[in-house]
């Protein structure tokens, strides 16, 4: 099904227009950062790279990867290539939201109660890439982002990027499996506690004020092309949040600004804008940044600092009316105690709050492990006993 998904590539030429222009775009600092694909027909990725798509990386994707979007392809229980163009975007948007306008880390408390997951397909056709869609929730008023209808094409323009090693294949993304059958999951649908919707009041309040001050409304194309014009991938790992831009010189910036003319049909391709619309030249709300620092009293509320309570379990086989949602599932899970404190939640983040994936799950590998051996322990002890009853008696 993968490869039906992948379509026949074309433009393996190096002097491509595929390739002329995803470089021309700035995806990464280093030259060797993009590997374009030769003759083979179904991504081979060299050593240390990793499959990705030219649309997910004009969206803001670049390796090695957010904390947050590892987080949440942990949760989800999907890879990066499950995922469609509009949904990276969407993402992407999210992070921007809330470091350069709402001065706080992403988190999981607050992208719940915004949006969910769904099956993309029919019930004629199921795909495996770009198999999933993030949604807003329907109760929830978003920013105006204007996705285009579809994003014709986009499984054919594979390419490879390369993804630094950092000691631990749980920090990394994990290596492309066209095959892997996508498992729908309760995260997908997972939605805000009482107390998380509590914490979060504030944050829900701010985004709708951004939204809806007049003269000052921030839509999803401002902050789109605000990510666009100042070079800074939002779904790549950072040394410094949005908060702290620092303009031409940050550290972040993977390239030198795009023309005006190449920024404007940039945004155009990635949204529904056609060529009479206008693209926003700023937003209308300042975003926080070193020239315009955070308030200094603010609410903080740092006692929310875990994800929720779930398992993650799959969910069982169901139908569905629309034939988006795939059931099923091999009867495995994600403990949710490996995601907890992934998000921490608040103003300006402690580094050292963000407990890596690989830590818990060494946590309950070692219990099981501790507990097989305690009952092999058990077991011997008890077998020796027998033998040594045993052979007592037979003296007696």
């Amino acid at each position: 099904m993968a490869t039906e998904d992948l379509g026949t590539r074309s433009g393996r030429d190096p002097k491509s227009p595929l390739k002329t222009s995803t470089l021309k775009k700035g995806i990464s600092k280093k030259q060797d950062a993009l590997r374009f694909p030769s003759e083979e027909s179904y991504p081979t990725p060299p050593m240390e790279y990793r499959v990705s798509f030219v649309d997910h990386l004009i969206r803001g994707l670049s390796a090695p990867i957010h904390n947050f979007l590892r987080g949440l392809l942990f949760m989800y229980g999907l890879q990066l290539h499950h995922l469609t163009p509009n949904s990276i975007l969407h993402i992407s948007i999210f992070i921007t939201l809330c470091e350069a306008f709402l001065g706080v880390q992403p988190n999981w408390a607050l992208w719940k109660r915004i949006f969910f997951c769904r099956r993309n397909g029919s019930a004629n056709v199921s795909y495996n890439i770009g198999g999933v869609v993030i949604c807003v929730r329907p109760d929830v008023e978003n920013f105006d982002v204007k996705f285009p209808d579809s994003v014709q094409g986009w499984r054919k323009k594979w390419l490879y990027i390369h993804e630094e090693n950092h000691g631990s294949v749980e920090d990394n993304i994990p290596p492309f499996d066209g095959t892997e059958k996508i498992c729908r999951r309760r995260s997908w649908d997972a939605e805000a506690s009482d107390e998380e919707k509590a914490t979060t009041e504030a944050l829900m309040t701010r985004i709708h004020q951004l939204q809806n001050t007049r003269g000052q409304e921030l839509s999803g194309i401002q902050i789109t092309a605000y990510f666009l014009r100042i070079r800074v991938q939002p779904l790549q790992a950072r040394k410094n949040p949005l908060w702290m831009y620092a303009g031409d010189e940050d550290v972040d910036r993977l390239s030198t600004d795009l023309s005006i003319k190449d920024l404007e049909k940039l945004v155009r391709k990635i949204s529904s804008l056609n060529k009479k619309d206008t693209v926003p030249s700023s937003c209308r709300v300042t975003p926080y940044s070193a020239t315009n620092a955070l308030p200094q009293e603010r609410d903080e509320p740092h006692s929310y600092r875990t994800a929720p309570s779930l398992d993650g379990e799959l969910l069982p086989p169901h139908g569905s009316s629309s034939g988006d949602e795939d059931g099923g599932g091999d009867g495995s899970g994600v403990d949710g105690e490996a995601f907890r404190g992934h998000f921490p939640f608040g103003g300006v983040p402690n580094r050292d709050s963000c407990p890596q994936i690989l830590a818990s799950r060494w946590r309950r590998l070692w219990k099981v492990s501790v507990g097989f051996v305690e009952r092999i322990r058990v077991f011997a002890t008890e077998a020796l006993n027998r033998r040594r009853g045993g052979a007592g008696g037979s003296k007696g």
